[in-house]
């Protein structure tokens, strides 16, 4: 059982055939930014998209959280699901679990899709959230989740839906949680957590805060392939699906970890 964690991490499924795809969320959402990633890719995949400490109906974390405990807990939540090796996706904070996780279980990582992050020798903004997270507790999420939008789409109705989605959740998160898992990010990235294997994605908006900061994590990761979807914030994924998923199933598709949608079962004669 990974440490500092209260117990194991809620995640939810869709998709019951295919190879597994583990969808990990940024700061201050949950696994549902991957909703429509998690719906279009289950015609080929099992999608899995798990709730990181302090978020959705996942546990609590004490001091002393390292982002290899969640790293650990969330491979701990796919081994309920299966033991096939799996296409690992991260958001923002996500893709600092789904580095950690690829070092941790190399055999079980086929492929790393990221987006909205960076590489940061210092990472100043972890203290300016650690701040207001202690100062404004879970009430922060609201403005929070806008600052990772593009401002065209923070001004629509999408926007404000998936904000007051997460909302309705903060009766199951926790600020001093979120606190600690900033923490956790703001220490120094080892050397040998860009040691990475297999085939990795960066997607990432122009209108990302982190956007620069891409280039310098893809500097990192050797071979790693970079693609910029033009007037798109931090969560591009749920700005514009229909693109970011085309990037990531072409990706999939070239690396030859697309399989053809198998067919359903038929039901006999009608």
């Amino acid at each position: 059982m990974a440490e500092h964690i209260d117990g194991p991490l809620n995640y939810e499924r869709l998709g019951k055939r295919g190879r597994p795809v583990v969808f990990v969320h940024p700061n201050p959402m949950d696994h549902t930014c991957w909703i429509y990633q998690m719906a279009r890719f289950s015609t080929w995949f099992q999608t899995i998209g798990i709730d990181i400490p302090g978020y959705g109906r996942s546990p609590k974390a004490s001091p002393g959280l390292t982002m290899q405990d969640i790293a650990q807990a969330c491979w701990e939540a796919v081994d309920e699901v299966t033991a096939a090796p799996c296409v690992l996706a991260g958001l923002s904070v996500g893709v600092h679990v789904v580095l950690h996780m690829a070092i941790q279980r190399p055999q079980q990582t086929l492929a790393l899709i990221m987006t909205g992050s960076g590489y940061y020798p210092v990472k100043e903004f972890a203290a300016k959230r650690i701040q207001q997270y202690s100062e404004q507790g879970v009430a922060f999420r609201y403005q929070h989740t806008f600052e990772d939008y593009s401002r065209a789409f923070g001004e629509t109705e999408y926007a404000k839906y998936f904000a007051n989605l997460f909302m309705e959740r903060n009766d199951t998160a926790d600020a001093a949680t979120i606190v600690e898992q900033f923490r956790a990010l703001a220490e120094p990235d080892p050397d040998w957590l860009f040691d990475i294997k297999v085939p990795s994605l960066m997607i990432t908006g122009s209108e990302d805060s982190a956007h620069q900061a891409a280039f310098a994590l893809q500097e990192r990761l050797k071979g790693c392939e970079l693609v910029t979807m033009e007037g798109a914030g931090h969560a591009c994924n749920m700005e514009r699906p229909w693109e970011w998923d085309a990037i990531a199933l072409d990706f999939l598709r070239r690396h030859g970890l697309l399989a053809p949608a198998a067919p359903a079962a038929s039901a006999g004669p009608s």
